[in-house]
């Protein structure tokens, strides 16, 4: 039944919560019967934004009406999201009420109309965004707004910062503390899992705090999360590298930047991923994280996500720019993008590599060790331990005699103990359509293809790459093999790969 239930203004109705196990993932949705009193007291329809308050604690969620018997009038039922931050029990009763105003959605309408925006015009919307005001269509619309060039650099800096200070901030003392991130658009590029603990092996500090994917079939707190804890609170995390140098954990369980992740959450589902945002997203956690000096990978091809010298030039200098801005010394290096790195695309596969390498298997791929040791050069001599043009060749020694195996194992068992990767049920190889000479792999084809088998929600999901370009193969030969957790996953993905034959571009024998 409603208990003392308030017919509208300011002190709302108050109704009993329900738990409905319905998966929304990070949107709080809220779900009331079109003949619930509240609904009509308080001039509730569907999508509406409502406030829910619960033993002092506030959201706001997207309201849902229903009909049937899937809540009954007397109850108002949470998605998973909207219960966990309620911290909600059932029984419980609330206080419904329509929330304040939301302001600073008029900035947003002045960039959808191409107005440059403020600094404060920026913080007011990231506020609002962090403390879960704007529903995901709202949402959507700042993202599109910002999309493509619709950033200057001043309107960048102004988001970064704006990103940076609703959230927490780590402080790790006096000294350097290294960090690397990769823009993306490269399937299997797991370097940050090897380049950690090679530069914590030569007594750097390196807490690296990385993304989930967002528009690819695994980040590395994906794959990272495959083989040890990643959601460590700042407590932990320090403990981690006060005890082992290092760490690879996910940002988003400790609030670094959060609005960034509420931003991902809608990039995800639009595919986009426009320069000035990326650089917000990724600068913003790299000033909250305390890092002082960061090495960006650019890789550039015609299939990854930066596609020209132009694009990576322009990229590396709003880095940089929006990077000194914030204090923080930005080295980009420029890489090959042409085709995947290692031979995993998904959060396990591209673990299996990773251990491969780290453990000097003959068959390791050697493009990810090499890739690896290119990035943590840099980032040796900065931090001193290896002089200038020496690092990359530090860190091959590191990689090769076992140092860095033993310093990933250390920070595994720091981070809450190091385990397994799951294996795929189900599998299925795709052939070579004639014989001939790999000539080209396509990267957003294949990521696409991963993602389809269901990477990187399914953990152990995704594409085991058999062939490099360059390389010669038989008709029939197994370009790569598909790994799904489902029938039905994998059978949606030998689908698309069919229609996409040229995914592993063979060229025709002569």
């Amino acid at each position: 039944m409603i208990v003392g239930s308030v017919a509208g203004g300011n002190g709302g109705s108050r109704i009993r919560l329900r738990r409905l196990g319905v998966d929304t993932y990070q949107e709080a949705v809220v779900y009331m019967h079109r003949d619930c009193h509240v609904c009509h007291s308080e001039g509730f329809e569907a999508q509406s934004r409502v406030e829910v308050a619960l033993n002092g604690r506030t959201i706001v969620a997207t309201l849902n009406v229903v009909s049937g018997g899937f809540v009954s009038p007397d109850e108002a039922g949470l998605s998973e999201a909207a219960w966990r931050l309620l911290h909600a029990n059932d029984g419980d009763v609330a206080t419904l009420r329509h929330p304040p105003p939301l302001e600073s959605l008029g900035h947003v309408r002045a960039k959808v109309y191409g107005r440059r925006l403020t600094p404060s015009a920026f913080a007011a919307i990231i506020r609002d965004v962090a403390a879960g005001r704007y529903s995901d269509l709202q949402l959507a619309a700042f993202v599109t707004a910002c999309a493509g060039d619709h950033l200057d650099l001043e309107e960048t800096v102004s988001l970064t910062r704006a990103m940076v200070d609703v959230g927490e901030r780590m402080a790790w003392g006096p000294g350097m503390v290294l960090d690397k991130h990769s823009v993306g658009g490269l399937p299997g590029n797991r370097t940050t899992m090897l380049i950690v603990p090679v530069v914590a092996a030569c007594g750097l500090r390196m807490p690296k705090t990385s993304s989930r994917a967002i528009t690819s079939p695994a980040g590395t707190a994906d794959t990272m999360e495959t083989l040890a804890p990643v959601a460590l609170d700042v407590p932990q995390i320090k403990h981690v590298v006060e005890r082992t140098g290092g760490c690879i954990v996910w940002g988003g369980a400790v609030r670094l930047s959060p609005a960034d992740d509420v931003l991902i959450r809608v990039e995800r589902p639009l595919d986009l991923d426009s320069q000035g945002q990326l650089v917000a997203s990724v600068l913003s956690k790299k000033a909250a994280a305390g890092a002082t000096h960061v090495v960006i990978d650019m890789p550039v091809g015609p299939t990854a996500k930066v596609r020209s010298a132009q694009a990576a030039h322009e990229l590396g200098r709003q880095l940089e720019q929006v990077g000194a801005a914030l204090g923080l010394q930005v080295r980009v290096v420029t890489t090959d993008g042409l085709a995947p790195v290692g031979r995993g695309i998904g959060p396990a596969l591209e673990a299996r590599d990773v251990l491969a390498v780290l453990q000097r298997h003959p068959g390791a791929p050697a493009d990810l060790a090499l890739r690896s040791a290119y990035l943590a050069g840099p980032l040796l001599e900065l931090g001193g331990a290896a002089p200038a043009g020496g690092g990359e060749r530090l860190a091959m020694e590191v990689l090769g005699d076992g140092r860095a195996w033993a310093k990933f194992q250390e920070i595994c068992e720091a981070q809450g103990g190091m385990r397994q990767p799951p294996v795929a049920p189900h599998r299925r190889a795709m052939p070579a359509p004639r014989s001939g000479c790999v000539v080209a792999i396509d990267n957003r084809r294949l990521a696409r293809i991963a993602k389809l088998a269901g990477a990187p929600q399914s953990p152990s999901a995704g594409v085991d790459l058999h062939v490099q370009t360059g390389e010669f193969v038989e008709r029939g030969q197994p370009l790569f093999t598909l790994h799904a957790d489902s029938p039905g996953e994998l059978a949606y993905a030998v689908e698309y790969a069919i229609s996409q034959a040229d995914t592993v571009h063979v060229t025709e024998d002569a």
